[in-house]
């Protein structure tokens, strides 16, 4: 996890150890004991302390429960209870990362990243918008907390999953504490933060202005192509003031050039815990993307909508979903909730899915909500910094961390007007020379302003969602989506479809948030928050449907929301699919859709391949596969196989000898948009290798680049062509976030599963994302579910997440959603009791009788 010789797990276990544990699971019955004694009970009756009435929960063949309540309290309760039963180590784990608490489960190995955990400060704005709850806020909230505790009253150790038999052997003193409240507003941090890490381009860009040029820099972070899809074309345009702005060059970029000796080590030294993180909850920010669309009635066979989502997010297992029925025996004010979709363990409420009303979807906007400030620093005092010529007293705050096996350390978190000071985290950032040209002192630290470090109302706005009847209550709900902001789309039962952008998005005094800015002075200030009716939203749109896909939301839009868009390659695909449909579009065209592998890429550079001189009859065999391709990345592809290996050797062989290593490219949408910027300039200074005495231009690099991915293929499956294969390449392996990546095999055995063949690549509409800058083809992020919801018969609508419901290791739920995922097939989203009740096991929650 921390590192590639995975240290925090290997420093725990001695050889024998790990030896005693496989040869003890390796005895028939011990091994049966122990990996099923933490399964869920699925059947029967259950006592529940603190419950008022029964609750049925029935599960289909897939696992996935259905909960009916009589009120929303036993309803909430139930919903801890049975997250518990199916995630609770995935709960546990979470929770830590959300309070910067990791030592206490894993040791002095994760001290670093619960430090810069504890200086992001989750927890504590947590507990502020714990305070600021109404009543029946924080009611729900509790009850969904004491279904939790109610299981973990009947249970312990590997009894509440295998991973607790393993962690014994690391951690024998650890025992999960009662779940609380705060646990749950923490995961909207969690993925606040993994929905929105923006920051790494500012650090990015700033550290790349050390070797090459503003220009050349700002030629890797190209302008939004003009050619490719919005979400709202004809969004109305509202003199604001912030115009001129948009359209400027990048920032201060000349001043931050200056100063780049100086800030540079702090900033490289922020990215470390960072990464860190990012080896326990996955990939994060910029490379998260998602898809979703709705479609009018006057467009579909059924004549009303039909809504599309598919969520793009880090390979996990479990899956990061948890797929769910809330539903009130008889709705009312007191019990509202009639509802099916996706959760996450640790939370209440669904996420993502459909009423009996209406239903939603969401992407991530990736708005541009974290600003880095440079602040000054007193010399004489280092809790003091400048604002507008004066010192001023930073809020000091110790924080204790706990460590399994060693004694506690307290960390100091110093807090500016800004935020808190993320150079901190590493203890050496004072220790730079002055740099005479610029009037930044020898003493200064890096501070972070974020939303999500202001308290939110974000758990509001899950349940409000869940019990909105129409539009109207719909955009309400969305009005407290504040943190982690989505495009969201909406479509009800009376065949209205809408399109709506929430969330806290800061109006700044001057600046685009492309590098860090001066934070002694009041030129980059934030103003406040772009008013929510302000916000873009669309309903009823006269061409019949909405596409969001992380791309610009519209060309006249007044309101700097970011300049990092993702390019719209997607969005541009799905647009095309939906436009040329000639006949009314029913469900199975919606599949279709959502398994599209139509390399757009290929498409600009496949006529360029075919037109460059090779004069090898080898590398003619290999070129004869693009003649007819149709530039679909199918699993068992051999031309797909080609291509994917040929861009990776592109990038590689035009940005790698003037790049840093950790800024190589990483071949998603943003190096789409550069290559094909590029390609117009055939002599451009990127095609030169800086490594070579001649000077070489765009053709010479793609015949190497083809040549190179010639010769790997042939070594690494066939001489022969026709026997290549995308698929074996580019594979899938869903890994146990914490014990799966211990680095000793046996035990990363018992939790993970795979290797699985994919399709598509990180920029198709199923996009099962590979990194270009790392050493194989293996998937790194993937639609993590698709849905598909027909406002016309609800118990029409489709769903798929993978790997499985189950958070057990060798639970039949465990993984048994892959082949269907893969395969692009679904199961029912049954909404109406009797439909799950035909196909369900059975499980009562009852009051539990008095002594």
């Amino acid at each position: 996890m921390k590192s590639s010789k995975k240290r925090w797990l290997r420093k725990g276990f001695k050889i024998t150890v790990v030896m005693l544990l496989v040869l003890g699971l390796s005895l028939v019955g011990f091994a049966t004991y122990t990996i099923r004694r933490s399964f869920p009970v699925e059947t029967g009756a259950i006592q529940l302390p603190g419950i008022k009435a029964e609750v049925t929960v029935q599960r289909d063949k897939w696992g996935i429960p259905d909960i009916y309540a009589t009120n929303s309290h036993d309803l909430f309760m139930a919903q801890g209870y049975i997250h518990a039963q199916d995630r609770f180590w995935q709960m546990d784990f979470w929770r830590h990362i959300g309070s910067g608490r990791l030592a206490e489960m894993f040791g002095s190995s994760q001290i670093d990243t619960d430090k810069y955990l504890r200086t992001m400060g989750w927890a504590r704005v947590a507990q502020q918008e714990i305070l600021q709850m109404d009543a029946e806020m924080k009611a729900n909230l509790q009850a969904y907390a004491d279904g939790v505790n109610a299981y973990l009253a009947e249970r312990q150790g590997s009894a509440l999953s295998l991973e607790y038999a393993v962690l014994q052997l690391l951690n024998s003193g650890y025992k999960p504490e009662p779940w609380q409240p705060l646990h749950s507003v923490t995961w909207g941090k969690v993925m606040a933060y993994d929905l929105g890490r923006n920051l790494d381009r500012e650090i990015e860009r700033t550290i790349l202005l050390k070797t090459l040029t503003p220009a050349q820099v700002e030629e890797l972070f190209p302008l939004y192509p003009q050619d490719l899809p919005v979400i709202l074309p004809e969004f109305p345009k509202e003199k604001t003031g912030q115009e001129d702005d948009l359209e400027q060059p990048p920032l201060i970029a000349s001043d931050i050039q200056e100063v780049d000796e100086v800030i540079t080590p702090a900033l490289e030294s922020i990215t470390k815990p960072m990464m860190a993180l990012e080896q326990l909850i996955g990939s994060t920010g910029v490379n998260v993307g998602s898809n979703n669309w709705v479609i009018s009635g006057q467009r579909t066979e059924t004549g009303k909508p039909i809504l599309a989502n598919d969520p793009h997010l880090a390979v996990q297992l479990p899956s990061i979903w948890y797929e769910v029925g809330l539903h009130c025996t008889l709705k009312s004010a007191e019990c509202p909730y009639n509802v099916t979709g996706f959760s996450f363990a640790g939370m209440l409420g669904v996420i993502i899915g459909n009423s009996d009303r209406l239903a939603w979807g969401v992407t991530n906007i990736q708005s541009d909500v974290m600003d880095l400030y440079i602040e000054k620093i007193n010399p004489k005092n280092p809790n003091q910094y400048e604002v507008n010529g004066k010192w001023v007293n930073m809020q000091v705050v110790p924080e204790t961390i706990q460590i399994a096996g060693s004694q506690p350390i307290v960390q100091t978190v110093r807090y500016t007007r800004h935020g808190p000071i993320l150079s901190d985290v590493s203890p050496n950032l004072q220790q730079f020379n002055q740099n005479q040209k610029v009037e930044i002192p020898q003493n200064y630290a890096v501070a972070l302003r974020w939303t999500a470090l202001e308290p939110s109302k974000l758990a509001y706005s899950i349940l409000q969602m869940n019990r909105a009847q129409n539009w109207q209550e719909f955009r309400t709900a969305a009005s407290n989506f504040d943190i982690a902001a989505q495009n969201l789309v909406y479509a009800d039962i009376e065949g209205n479809i809408g399109y709506q952008m929430p969330g806290k998005l800061p109006i700044r005094t001057k600046g685009n948030g492309r590098y860090p800015v001066p934070g002694w002075i009041d030129e980059y200030e934030w103003q406040g928050y772009i008013d929510f009716e302000q916000l873009p939203k669309s309903f009823n749109p006269p061409q019949g449907y909405i596409v969001t896909a992380n791309n610009l939301v519209a060309k006249d839009y007044p309101y700097l929301i970011t300049t990092d868009w993702v390019y719209g390659y997607r969005a541009q695909r799905i647009v095309e699919m939906i436009a040329q449909q000639t006949e009314p579009i029913s469900l199975k065209d919606v599949q279709q859709m959502q398994g599209d592998n139509r390399n757009l890429n290929a498409q600009i550079l496949v006529p360029l391949l075919k037109a460059i001189s090779l004069n090898n009859p080898r590398l003619e065999a290999a070129r004869k596969l693009l003649l007819d391709w149709n530039l679909q990345l199918e699993m068992t592809s051999p031309v797909a196989a080609l291509f994917e290996v040929f861009w990776k050797h592109l990038l590689a062989d035009t940005f790698h000898d003037q790049l840093p290593g950790e800024y190589f490219p990483d071949g998603g949408d943003r190096w789409y948009a550069v290559v094909q910027n590029l390609l117009k300039q055939p002599n451009s200074f990127w095609w030169d290798n800086h490594q070579t005495p001649k000077v070489e231009n765009r053709d010479q690099i793609l015949q190497q680049a083809f040549s190179k991915a010639v010769e790997e293929l042939e070594r690494i499956q066939s001489k022969d062509p026709k026997n290549w294969n995308w698929g074996k390449l580019h594979t899938i392996t869903f890994r146990n976030a914490t014990l799966g990546k211990s680095g000793v095999a046996p035990i990363e055995a018992l939790f993970n599963r795979g290797a699985f063949a994919t399709a598509g690549n990180g920029e198709t509409v199923n996009a099962n994302r590979w990194r270009a800058n790392k050493s194989s083809f293996e998937v790194t992020d993937i639609p993590a579910m698709r849905m598909i919801v027909d406002l016309g018969n609800l118990d029409n609508s489709l769903a798929i997440h993978a790997p499985g419901q189950s958070g057990h290791a060798f639970h039949q739920h465990y993984t048994d959603m892959v082949d269907s995922w893969r395969k692009i097939e679904y199961h029912p989203m049954w909404q109406q009791k009797t439909m799950v009740g035909n196909n369900a096991a059975t499980l009562r929650l009852i009051p539990k009788s008095a002594d």
